[in-house]
C-alpha cells in the first residue's frame, strides 16, 4: 500500500490528453457532461464557490459528538441526587456508558443509512435521536427515562461520528481537504469544552443539569435545518446515476466553472466499473480487507494508546502536582487539545497525513514514558509533580496533532467509493467498542498493575503504532479521492 510518486495536478492531469487532441476541441451544450468532451480550459477552471458553509453545518454534528460525551461528567453528581441514584454506582455507570453503547450501534448503522438515503438526508434523520435524546435527558424524573435519553443521544452521535468526516471528505476540494477534514476533530474538542463551560453554574444552581442537557436540542434542530438546504455529496449522486443532480450540487459547492472538471474526474474513476455499493461481507473479502484493516487499526491504536484514560486520570495527576481545581485541570487539557488540533489543521495539507501520524504517536510514546518514569524513578521524585503535568499536556498536544484528527480524515480518503460509507462505519464501530471496554476496565487494571505500568503499556502501543503506520498507511496529501482509489486498487 505504499504510495508511489504523486503526479502534480491531481486526477485530471492523469487523464489529460495532448492539447491537439480532438477530445478537447469542443464542449457539449447538454446538461450532462461527457468527459470525452471537456476542453483543457475547463479542466483547469478555478472554483468560485465555497464549501465552508456546508462544512460548518456538518460540524454541528461534531459539536454534538463532543458535547454529549462531556456533558454527563459535570452533571452526574447532581442528576444522581435528583433521580435518587446517588448511592447506586451501578446505575450511575449505566447513565454514563449507555451513550457509548448507543454510539456503537449508531456508528454501524450510519454507513448503511448514508448509502441508502444519501449523506444530507441521513443527517436530517440523525437529528431526531439527537434532539429526542436530549429532551428526554433534560426532562427525566426517573433513571429509566434518563437511560433511554442517553441511549438515543448515543445512537445520534454514533451516526454523526461516521457521517461528518464522510460528508466533509466528499465535498472538500483536494487542495484543502486535509484542513477541512481536521476541523471535525477541532469541533469535537469545542463541543467538549462547551460542555465544561455549560457546567459552571452547577455550584450555585444544582437543577442546572437539566438545562445542560436541554441546550443540545438547539444545535440538533439547526443541523436538520442546515442540511435541508445543503447540497448532497456529488460522489453519492453520481454513484446513484443522478447526473443532473450531481451537476447541480457541484455548481452549489464549487461554482458553474468546476462542473466539467469534477464530472470528468467522477466519470474517469467509474470507467470500467458498474459495481453496486458493497455489502458488509464485501469488506472482509480479499479485495478490500487490507485497506479496511488499516482503517480499523487506526482507531484501535487511537484508543489503545490511552487518550481517554489519560484525560480521565489527569485530575488526579494535577492534584498530585498541587493543582487542586478540577476546572483548571480540565481547562488545561482541553486547551492543549484545541491548540494541537489547530496546528494540525494548518499542517495537514503541507506535511501530509502519514507524517503527522508518525510524529503524533512518537510524541505520545515519549510523553507516556515520561509519565511512567515520573511515578517510579527515584531520581525524578523531587520533580514528579511538574513532570507529570508536563507529560500529560505533551501527550494531549501530541494526540491532537495527528492521532486525534487524522484517522477520521484518512479513512474516507483511502476507502473505495463503493465501500466508503460502510468501511468508515465499521472503523468507527471499532472506536466505540474499544472506548467502551477501556472505560469499563481501566480502573481495575490500574488497581491491579499500578498507573506507572499502565502508562508504560500505553507507550508500547504508541511505539507499535509508529511501526505499523510507517509500513501500512498510504499518504493521501494532494490527491483526489478518485486518484487514491485507483492507486490503491492497482496496488492490491
Amino acid at each position: 500500500m505504499a504510495a508511489g510518486p504523486q503526479p502534480q495536478g491531481g486526477v485530471s492531469r492523469l487523464f489529460r490528453g495532448p492539447r491537439s487532441s480532438p477530445r478537447y476541441s469542443r464542449v457539449r451544450a447538454t446538461a450532462t457532461v461527457d468527459p470525452e468532451d471537456i476542453p483543457l480550459e475547463k479542466v483547469q477552471a478555478k472554483s468560485s464557490g465555497s464549501v465552508l458553509p456546508y462544512v460548518g453545518v456538518a460540524c454541528l454534528g461534531a459539536i454534538l459528538f463532543g458535547y454529549h460525551l462531556g456533558v454527563v461528567n459535570g452533571a452526574l453528581e447532581y442528576l444522581a441526587k435528583d433521580l435518587g441514584i446517588a448511592e447506586n454506582a451501578v446505575l450511575q455507570g449505566w447513565v454514563v456508558s449507555t451513550t457509548l453503547a448507543g454510539a456503537t450501534a449508531g456508528s454501524f448503522t450510519g454507513g448503511a443509512l448514508a448509502d441508502k438515503f444519501g449523506r444530507t438526508r441521513t443527517f436530517i434523520l440523525d437529528a431526531i435521536p439527537l434532539a429526542v435524546g436530549a429532551f428526554l435527558s433534560a426532562t427525566a424524573h426517573d433513571v429509566r427515562t434518563m437511560i433511554i435519553g442517553r441511549l438515543l443521544a448515543g445512537i445520534g452521535i454514533g451516526i454523526s461520528s461516521a457521517l461528518v468526516p464522510l460528508y466533509i471528505s466528499e465535498i472538500s476540494p483536494t487542495e484543502i481537504r486535509g484542513a477541512l477534514g481536521s476541523v471535525n476533530q477541532l469541533f469535537i474538542c469545542i463541543g467538549i469544552l462547551a460542555a465544561l463551560v455549560a457546567g459552571l453554574p452547577l455550584a450555585g444552581n444544582p437543577a442546572w443539569w437539566r438545562t445542560m442537557f436541554g441546550i443540545s436540542i438547539v444545535p440538533s434542530i439547526l443541523l436538520a435545518l442546515g442540511m435541508a438546504v445543503s447540497p448532497e455529496s456529488p460522489r453519492w449522486l453520481f454513484q446513484q446515476g443522478k447526473l443532473s443532480q450531481a451537476e447541480t450540487a457541484i455548481k452549489k459547492l464549487y461554482g458553474r466553472e468546476k462542473v466539467a472538471e469534477v464530472m470528468y474526474d467522477l466519470k474517469a474513476a467509474s470507467q470500467g466499473s458498474s459495481e453496486p455499493d458493497a455489502g458488509w461481507l464485501d469488506l472482509f473479502s480479499k479485495r478490500y480487507w487490507k485497506v479496511v484493516s488499516v482503517g480499523a487499526a487506526m482507531f484501535l491504536f487511537q484508543q489503545l494508546a490511552g487518550i481517554n484514560a489519560v484525560v480521565y486520570y489527569s485530575t488526579s495527576v494535577f492534584r498530585s502536582a498541587g493543582i487542586a481545581s478540577d476546572v483548571a485541570a480540565s481547562a488545561l487539557v482541553g486547551a492543549a487539545n484545541v491548540f494541537g488540533t489547530m496546528i494540525a489543521s494548518s499542517l495537514m495539507d503541507k506535511q501530509g497525513r502519514k507524517s503527522l501520524l508518525i510524529t503524533s504517536f512518537s510524541g505520545m510514546a515519549a510523553s507516556m514514558l515520561l509519565l511512567s518514569l515520573s511515578f517510579t524513578w527515584k531520581a525524578l521524585a523531587p520533580y514528579s509533580g511538574p513532570l507529570a503535568v508536563a507529560g500529560t499536556v505533551l501527550y494531549v498536544l501530541s494526540f491532537a496533532l495527528g492521532a486525534g484528527p487524522v484517522p477520521a480524515l484518512l479513512l474516507p480518503e483511502i476507502f473505495a467509493s463503493r465501500i466508503r460509507a460502510k468501511a468508515v462505519a465499521l472503523s468507527l464501530g471499532m472506536h466505540w467498542v474499544s472506548n467502551f471496554f477501556i472505560g469499563l476496565y481501566f480502573l481495575s487494571v490500574v488497581n491491579k498493575f499500578g498507573i506507572s505500568t499502565v502508562y508504560l503499556g500505553f507507550a508500547s502501543v504508541c511505539a507499535l503504532a509508529v511501526v505499523y503506520i510507517a509500513g501500512n498507511v498510504v499518504e493521501t496529501k494532494g490527491r483526489s479521492l478518485e486518484e487514491i482509489e485507483r492507486a490503491l486498487s492497482s496496488a492490491s
